[in-house]
């Protein structure tokens, strides 16, 4: 027979509600009650219900995470450093992968309140305003992470993506480079707006064109930037560089030009975006802009942490600096 709270409570020889009090660490407690109860649960077996915890008001101490693709590996890696802050701070954090799909996002935005998780971190590029801005009447907490809606009045933890395009751009001008095509996923990120911003700042300060069949949309996958590479690489307009606004685009740009018989960088200059594991196990290693993976993991657990426990009643957005890692995939022309 499953351990209840009564039966924690009647072998401790206290009330039911000091030991709810135990399980939430709320109200006063002598040291010695709650070593009690603690070593009584622990003898049991007792496993609190989170469920039960929500239903009456106290908080489950779950974060619920939505990534758009967990085989990203920058999103891979967001939602290891998300977790590991979690748990750290005593909280579980459960992971919803959308695959891009608006409809996916908007179940899970709805599941995960269901489930009565404390708080939601979304790295996806929502479109759901409707749902988003019915969460925050509601005062629900929300926080983006590597993502922004400006026009929304939320938490928010990303890197300087304007600066971080800046960087790379600059860095391929610098070589002598005057082709220079880009490849990003959608406007509707506010990261691809800034980098592609920055990518015609550059251009514009160092006299060069820009040419718009330069500029490549796709999806963030290898194989979307091994099929973009392709229809680049085979074009009148060939260029002599690429930067890549993702690292696993930049993988991609790598296999066209192997199949290609292009060499990198003595044929093609590649620069990518977010410095993950990918950067530096393909041959060259890879130049790219580092995102702070491991500051944005904490400091956005941080502050969602902060406003579930009421300890803020301000909403942040922290833009941090990007790096300009330079490695072996770009070459002076």
């Amino acid at each position: 027979m499953k351990v209840t709270i009564y039966d924690v409570a009647k072998e401790a020889g206290v009330s039911i509600s000091t030991v709810s009090r135990v399980i939430n660490n709320t109200g006063r407690i002598s040291e010695k009650t709650r070593k009690k109860v603690l070593k009584v649960m622990e003898t049991l077996h007792y496993q609190p219900s989170m469920v039960a915890s929500a239903l009456t008001g106290k908080r489950t101490r779950t974060i619920g995470l939505i990534i758009p693709d967990v085989a990203n590996p920058f999103f891979a890696e967001i939602a290891r450093k998300v977790e590991d802050r979690g748990r750290e701070l005593g909280f579980n954090v459960l992971m919803c992968n959308t695959d891009n799909n608006p409809e996916t996002e908007e179940m899970y935005l709805s599941l995960l309140k269901q489930k009565s998780v404390d708080g939601i971190i979304i790295g996806t590029t929502t479109k759901n305003y409707t749902v988003l801005n019915e969460l925050l009447h509601e005062h629900f907490p929300i926080a983006f992470i590597a993502q922004d809606i400006p026009e929304l009045a939320i938490d928010v933890v990303r890197v300087d993506d304007f600066l971080g395009g800046y960087q790379a751009v600059s860095h391929l001008v610098s070589l002598g480079h005057k082709k220079i095509a880009i490849m990003l996923g959608n406007l509707n990120r506010t990261s691809d707006k800034d980098r592609l911003q920055a990518y015609r700042q550059v251009l514009q300060e160092n006299g060069l064109e820009y040419d718009e069949r330069l500029v490549i949309y796709t999806d963030y996958s290898m194989e979307a930037g091994k099929r973009a590479a392709f229809e680049l690489l085979r074009s009148p307009q060939k260029p002599t560089a690429i930067f890549a606004c993702f690292d696993s685009l930049a993988v991609g740009v790598y296999q066209a030009a192997k199949e290609m018989g292009l060499c990198i960088p003595e044929d093609l200059s590649v620069v990518g975006f977010d410095n993950t594991i990918l950067a530096t196990i393909v041959d060259p290693p890879l130049t790219t802009v580092a995102q702070p993976i491991d500051e944005m993991g904490r400091q956005v657990v941080d502050l969602i942490i902060r406003e579930i426990e009421g300890e803020k009643n301000m909403k942040q957005r922290v833009i941090l600096p990007p790096e300009l890692i330079v490695r072996h995939s770009t070459k002076q022309l």
